[in-house]
């Protein structure tokens, strides 16, 4: 959604990259560039002036004047802007003292309210909580249905005792859910309410009912994404009639203008708490400014990827796999081990969406887009193809196997080749990684391995030191190399005392333990 504002940001900071000193008329243009950035991705014009504003009066103080790198500093202060404009500070929820903590969703129809109920749903049971889904939405054809679907998907309770379609009192629902919640043991009551497709008297007065019966301890508006500035405009509706307490964005993932989302935080003075992010209900999380503002300036977010990794991979499956790649080369590792691995990454979502966390990639959309998810199903298939003894030991693979295996996957038998030679390769690079030995092909680095051929090498072409022209010069430089040969002997030159014997010599416990 916020590509086409990261390349227009990316380009501007390109020409301030570099420059030792920057100029008002410097300043100027990227601001000017800036300002053009953030209009074209729709962000709504007063929240634009102020940042232009902020960013231009900070860029000539002494944080840039007197900056070793100005450029940097630019990118630096753009950055804490983004953040500011879209929040500050990541907005927990707030947990009733005593249970059950009650959350209200309001928005506009086909905003997203009853499948978002379900990921928050799933969250909140992830965090260790049972939530349970009311369904208040009864005047949309087969709302009650659908939220019914989603919980069940979820694996969170649903509470809807009207059939919906028009029948049912909403504010009766969403009271008496409140005491069906004690009886069940449910911590958290999420509401799910009716939309419309603009802002009338009705839905205001109904969500209004809704909050006074029920009293919640959240409000949370959800807001499409997509819907440009209109977002900002119903935001304000909502935050006048009824009242929100945090905003939650929808349908982050497509592809029109964002610009209206990182608007609403400034405009309302409501912080958005959640962000949904795909189709799946495992595509939502808590919103973070500073990781937003880090994905939109290119520079990745490495932080949530790496609270993805912890949710999916268990630290004993982990040392699990390590000890197997650290042991005899290798070749404890399987196709099986191979393959429980690939899986284990599938569950963290889209290939593409994680390498787009990674810092630097935003220079490589293009290929990241070009990545076909099917590659990996390939591959599974044609590992589920092998017998168990061909997984355990792929160096039994010859002809006729491979043959068999690619009519059983459904591929070419070259594919398949190519893939335990893929294996064989990858394994040899993580056990030797796993080691100690370090990434190979990387000379002359500390832990980085693979360079004992070249460094040979490079001392075979060294060249000798010349000697002088001057007798009394070289005769100089001969006594010196003589007094350092005795003192090596001796054990001075390592600042060792004198008379040191190589036998009585130790290293250091932190040499020891780097050494194994």
């Amino acid at each position: 959604m916020f590509d086409t504002l990261s390349d227009r940001l990316a380009n501007t900071f390109k020409t301030l990259r570099g420059k030792g000193r920057l100029s008002e008329a410097d300043i100027d243009s990227a601001a000017r560039e800036i300002r053009i950035a953030l209009l074209e991705a729709d962000v709504a014009l007063p929240v634009v002036r102020a940042f232009i504003a902020n960013v231009k009066e900070r860029a000539r103080g002494a944080e840039v004047s007197k900056a070793l790198n100005p450029g940097q500093q630019i990118i630096k202060i753009v950055n804490e802007e983004l953040v500011s404009i879209l929040g500050g500070e990541t907005r927990r929820l707030r947990f009733a003292k005593t249970a059950p903590t009650v959350i209200m969703l309001a928005g506009l129809q086909g905003a997203g309210k009853t499948t978002l109920a379900g990921k928050l749903g799933r969250w909140l049971k992830g965090q260790g909580h049972s939530p349970l889904l009311v369904a208040c939405d009864l005047q949309r054809p087969n709302a009650v249905n659908q939220l019914s679907v989603v919980a069940e998907r979820a694996g969170v309770s649903v509470y809807a005792p009207q059939p919906g379609n028009g029948v049912g009192d909403p504010v009766q629902v969403a009271k008496d859910s409140i005491e069906y919640a004690k009886s069940k043991v449910h911590d958290v009551v999420i509401v799910d309410t009716a939309g419309r497709l603009g802002i009338d008297q009705e839905l205001m007065r109904q969500a209004a009912d809704i909050r006074d019966a029920v009293s919640p301890d959240e409000i949370l508006f959800v807001v499409d994404a997509m819907i440009g500035q209109d977002a900002v405009n119903t935001a304000e509706a909502f935050r006048d009639g009824v009242g929100f307490d945090g905003v939650v964005l929808s349908k982050l993932d497509g592809d029109a203008r964002g610009g209206a989302a990182l608007s609403i935080a400034h405009v309302t003075g409501r912080q958005i708490m959640f962000a949904s992010n795909g189709e799946k209900l495992d595509d939502f999380d808590a919103f973070h400014p500073d990781r937003m503002a880090s994905r939109i300036l290119g520079m990745g977010d490495v932080l949530s990827l790496i609270e993805k990794a912890e949710q999916t991979f268990s630290q004993e499956e982990a040392a699990k796999m390590a000890s197997k790649l650290a042991s005899s080369k290798g070749k404890d590792f399987t196709l099986d081990d191979f393959l429980a691995q690939m899986e284990q990454v599938r569950k963290m979502g889209s290939i593409s969406k994680l390498l787009g966390m990674l810092p630097g990639m935003a220079q490589m959309k293009d290929q990241i887009n070009s990545i076909d998810e099917r590659d990996v199903d390939r591959t599974a298939a044609i590992i589920k193809s092998m017998t168990p003894a061909e997984r355990h030991e792929p160096t039994i693979i010859n002809g006729s196997r491979r043959a068999r295996i690619a009519k059983g996957s459904g591929v070419e038998v070259s594919a398949v080749k190519s893939l335990v030679e893929r294996f064989f390769e990858a394994r040899k690079m993580m056990s030797r990684m796993a080691q100690g030995g370090g990434m190979p092909g990387m000379p002359g680095i500390p832990g980085m391995g693979g360079g004992a051929g070249r460094q040979k090498k490079q001392q075979k072409q060294a060249k000798g030191k010349r000697k002088s022209g001057n007798p009394m010069k070289r005769k100089a430089e001969e006594q010196a190399a003589a007094t350092r040969r005795e003192e090596a002997a001796q054990g001075g030159a390592f600042g060792l005392p004198a008379g040191t014997q190589a036998q009585d010599f130790e290293l250091p416990d932190e040499f020891k333990k780097f050494m194994g």
